[in-house]
């Protein structure tokens, strides 16, 4: 899982390199507070796996369903967060490195050791 959160953070890091040469500063900033708002969540998500990993199978299930549904509420208020308070946001590019963070998990799947 942590490999995935690794991937996740380079290809979002690529997402930066992007914004920041066609946008600038703004955009490669936008870029990474897309990127930020979608990897932090899942490392928080990965440790809480990783530290139940011992638990029964019904115990699992719905700590990973819980965890998944906090997950997701937190990339949420992330957005709202950086949406209130950075004053000179560039959504397409905030939008393409959140993005290409989420995709990366696929690219994590097909990756092999």
């Amino acid at each position: 899982m942590f490999r995935a959160i690794l991937l996740q953070t380079a290809v979002a890091m690529l997402a930066v390199v992007l914004g920041g040469l066609i946008v600038g500063a703004r955009g490669g900033i936008s870029a990474a507070l897309g990127g930020v708002a979608c990897i932090l969540p899942n490392l928080l998500f990965a440790l809480c796996l990783n530290s139940a990993g011992g638990r029964r199978h019904a115990s699992f299930v719905a700590g990973f369903l819980l965890g998944e549904l906090v997950k997701l509420v937190i990339i949420v208020g992330l957005l709202f967060f950086i949406a209130r308070e950075y004053a000179d946001l560039h959504w397409p590019s905030l939008l393409i490195g959140l993005a290409f963070a989420t995709q990366a998990m696929f690219l994590a799947f097909w990756k092999k050791n």
